[in-house]
């Protein structure tokens, strides 16, 4: 068993996220990083699970194999991973043949060859909940020494996966303001139009473009945009700064 230095690949951690990636793409470089450390190279699979709200989401993986295992175990919303994501210790699958925890997953697990399994939780504090899962085609193959090399470079992924949640977050964020402001342009100039019309407040037009869209079951940025092209305007956009 042959393992690079953890603190060396916590440096290669950082460097991936220094290189501006999308979340997705940062969390596969992740996954595989994670599998050259645990168990034996080029045996090793893993997966990263990441949970926002109540969903499960599969958002990392170092090949198809892993995805796959991670996708099921999401799927029954039960297993290894996420028992170490909800319980922030460890979980550790010597054999699968003879696991009788998680049923119906490691009956699914054993259909596809795997022997042992590892999960390891992630801490991300208030950027959500998130766990590494290690698979092996062998039986007992996660030693002691693994076991504590998974441990310490947890602690190294935790901290850089933290910040790339928090990036993405934010972005996500700006995106759904940037979304927002590009439809609310449409409906700002149709209450300007409504209120030149009718003589009324902003309040009132407002109100009449709500009740004219509920009336007729259309979108009131889609009833806005059909005004504003009714009087020969052009459909206003939002400018972003870059």
């Amino acid at each position: 068993m042959s393992h690079d230095d953890p603190e060396a690949a916590g440096q290669q951690l950082y460097e991936l996220l220094a290189k501006d990636r999308e979340l997705t793409e940062f969390l596969h470089e992740v996954a595989s990083t994670s599998a050259g450390q645990i168990g034996r190279h080029g045996r090793t699979g893993c997966g990263v699970i990441l949970t926002r709200g109540r969903r499960n989401t599969v958002v990392g993986y170092s090949d198809p194999d892993a995805r796959r295992m991670d996708e099921i175990q999401a799927g029954f919303d039960d297993g290894p991973c996420l028992t170490a994501q909800r319980t922030e210790t460890i979980s550790h699958v010597v054999d699968v043949l003879h696991e009788t925890r998680w049923p119906a997953y490691m009956s699914e697990v054993r259909a596809f060859g795997i022997r042992s399994i590892l999960g390891v939780p992630l801490v991300l504090g208030d950027a959500g909940a998130a766990a590494m899962n290690f698979y092996s085609t062998e039986a007992d193959s996660f030693t002691t020494a693994d076991i504590e090399d998974a441990r310490r470079f947890s602690r190294i992924a935790s901290q850089a996966l933290t910040v790339a949640a928090r990036i993405a977050r934010t972005q996500e964020a700006a995106e759904h303001r940037r979304r927002a402001m590009a439809s609310r342009t449409p409906i700002d100039v149709a209450v300007g139009i409504v209120m030149a019309q009718n003589r009324c407040s902003q309040e009132a037009a407002f109100e009449i473009l709500q009740t004219a869209s509920s009336h007729r079951n259309v979108k009131l940025r889609d009833l806005a945009t059909e005004l504003v092209a009714s009087i020969g305007q052009p459909v206003p956009v939002a400018a972003f700064e870059e």
